[in-house]
């Protein structure tokens, strides 16, 4: 594989705790639109304003990792590893820093060593400076790899502590977490503090516990959701803590992280002055407020102060899924219910954090739980290998009667889950040869292997197309109105969720409308109307649309041997054949929902006499999958 050769800066050493100054990495290339725009700004929106953020003089960028590298793969097409190199020759001067899964790296699942340790190559000789990285469990062996990789590649190795309450944590833990972490040669450590739970006083008291225990510096990464992130940040900062994460004014609060304007504010005149300049980053607040604009079709409904996240713990960003996810299903007025069911669920699970990936996780189980008629009555493939140990090990005992029902009597892991796995590059390297170029197209594909290959041979093919954007209508044109209904329509168990939107003259009595039908392009669907109608009449042809050309002809299950799903989703594998004998309880199918794979299990024995699936289908609840008879 051919290899890319990109020049980074030596980074300077880490800064002095003892030191008066604070130092800022802003989040607004990363985390700050993951929060708030479903990590869905582009590249070109970006690179205009680099040269403004270079001069600041900030500790560092965030501008890479987390979800970044799924959407620009998935959405908007864009090759991750060529922003990287533009974002490293727009912003010279600034330490660039990514967000990193441990053992999972930026998937959704635990990589070999090897895997890892070319990840961690590449992005360093792509111009990442400092790796910040955590394991979701806080499991210290899921981190040493990237530690040791990061430290290989003579980078800046930043080890985050996600923080989250329960029974099972404790401050001394997580000092001991913190010491342990050191000792394997972080750089830094950084309280992660995902959804906003941290208070004031626990901000106090974590910080101070941390300092009188270890030498490196700490970071403080924390969230604006329950609306006491700046609180927090002012009493790290009192009590020895030298890094906060902010987001640009116009890119902060809510789900994201504290005002970068109203900190340096905050602290200037102050022994703990940042020395940046207010108004150069009032400019670059300027500038994104227009951006922000140009996503308005991502903007989270949960943008205010949220203080339910410090009793469910759900962070702002699982929020926002999980109401695209019963959204699907027809059942956002479940909401409340999928709420009040995390907890219970993070209880028998041993209370895990909720951060990618336990809180996918988590919260897909919850909809599985929620819609069905009793709990656990389906189980995801996750929430089984999470129950035996093939994440690492749980913060708190787990329920034994759940253990038994999702792995029986499966053997429990008790090593290092990536002791387990083989070497995987070279088998990666002969899967995707086709069509990856170096070893960063080979790591796009082991990332997400579906979406990979398809972005891959997309590319090759010169046919990348990023999903659209929808303009914003602006009052500029009076004279002109947007129109817009949304409605769910049930068919033979399927649930299409139809979007009608039309614009024209405000008092028109008929004008143009757009059909979307479980988001099919506008440009696709508008063809079934080419007429100028009333919007009652385009809600009308909206559902028969759906009806016609989008309803299941797969038979509705009435036989206890009809094999079905318990929610949306599409067809992983399927593992029989026609006229295959089969014992109640035996795998099926394999689907996913949500990033998350389900088993599909026969309800009873017999022998297959219809299969109506194959791989890559979209299945809906009710339908008849399989015939057992």
């Amino acid at each position: 594989m051919e290899q890319t050769n990109s020049m980074v800066k030596p980074i300077p050493p880490a800064s002095n705790q003892h030191t008066a100054k604070v130092f800022i990495t802003d989040t607004v290339l990363r985390d700050a639109h993951q929060s708030l725009l479903a990590t869905r700004m582009r590249i070109e929106d970006m690179l205009p304003i680099c040269e403004k953020l270079d001069a600041i003089g900030y500790w560092s960028l965030e501008v890479w990792g987390g979800a970044t590298f799924d959407a620009c793969v998935r959405f908007l097409k864009e090759d991750p590893w060529e922003r990287l190199r533009k974002l490293r020759k727009a912003l010279p001067n600034t330490q660039l820093q990514m967000l990193l899964r441990g053992q999972n790296l930026l998937g959704y699942r635990h990589y070999s060593d090897d895997v890892v340790r070319e990840f961690v190559k590449q992005a360093a000789l792509n111009g990442i400076d400092i790796f910040r990285i955590f394991d979701a469990l806080n499991d210290v062996r899921n981190m040493r790899v990237s530690i040791e990789s990061v430290k290989a590649q003579n980078r800046h190795a930043q080890a985050a502590i996600c923080y989250t309450t329960s029974p099972a944590h404790t401050l001394e833990q997580f000092v001991k977490l913190a010491i342990q972490l050191e000792n394997m040669g972080a750089d830094s450590i950084a309280i992660k503090d995902m959804a906003g739970l941290l208070t004031p006083k626990a901000t106090a008291d974590f910080v101070n516990a941390l300092i009188s225990e270890i030498k490196v510096p700490i970071h403080l990464h924390t969230h604006a959701t329950a609306g006491l992130a700046s609180m927090c940040q002012l009493k790290a900062i009192e009590n020895g803590c030298r890094h906060i994460d902010t987001a640009i004014s116009t890119l902060s609060g809510g789900t994201s992280h504290p005002a970068t304007e109203s900190m340096v504010a905050a602290l200037r005149d102050t022994e703990y002055d940042t020395g940046l300049d207010l108004s150069h980053l009032q400019d670059i607040g300027f500038y994104f407020h227009e951006v922000r604009k140009k996503y308005h079709q991502f903007e989270s409904e949960f943008t205010g102060i949220d203080t339910r996240v410090q009793v469910n713990q759900v962070p702002g960003g699982m929020i926002s899924n999980l109401s695209n996810q019963l959204r699907e299903q027809g059942a956002l007025h479940r909401m409340n219910d999928v709420l009040s069911e995390i907890p219970r669920i993070r209880q028998d699970l041993g209370y895990p954090p909720l951060v990618t990936p336990t809180s996918q996780i988590v919260g897909t189980q919850a909809v599985l739980n929620v819609i069905s008629d009793k709990r656990y009555k389906s189980i995801t493939n996750e929430v089984k290998f999470y129950l035996q140990g093939k994440y690492g090990k749980p913060p708190g005992a787990v329920s034994e009667k759940l253990r038994r029902q999702a792995i029986g009597n499966a053997d429990i892991v008790d090593c290092r889950p990536a002791d387990l796995l083989s070497p995987e590059m070279a088998k990666l390297r002969r899967e995707i040869s086709t069509v990856a170029k170096t070893d960063e197209d080979v790591l796009i594909y082991a990332m997400f292997p579906e979406i990979g290959r398809e972005f891959l041979e997309q590319r090759k093919a010169g046919t990348l197309t990023p999903e659209p954007l929808t303009p914003l209508q602006t009052t500029d044109e009076p004279q002109y109105c947007v129109a817009a209904t949304e409605f769910n329509v049930i068919l033979h168990g399927e649930t299409f969720h139809i979007k009608v939107k039309g614009t024209g003259h405000k008092h028109q009595d008929k004008r143009a409308f757009y059909i979307n039908v479980d988001g099919a392009p506008e440009e696709i669907i508008v063809e079934a109307l080419d007429e100028m109608i009333t919007a009652g009449d385009a809600a009308a042809a909206a559902t028969e649309l759906s009806k016609s050309t989008m309803g299941s002809k797969r038979p509705k299950a009435t036989k206890p041997g009809d094999v079905t799903t318990s929610m949306p989703g599409s067809i992983v594998d399927v593992l029989v054949n026609k006229g295959d004998s089969v014992a109640a309880g035996d795998c099926l199918l394999v689907t996913e929902a949500m990033k998350m794979e389900t088993e599909i299990e026969a309800p009873v024995a017999g022998k297959i006499t219809a299969i109506h699936v194959q791989k890559g289908d979209t299945v809906n609840p009710d339908e008849v999958l399989i015939e057992i008879e």
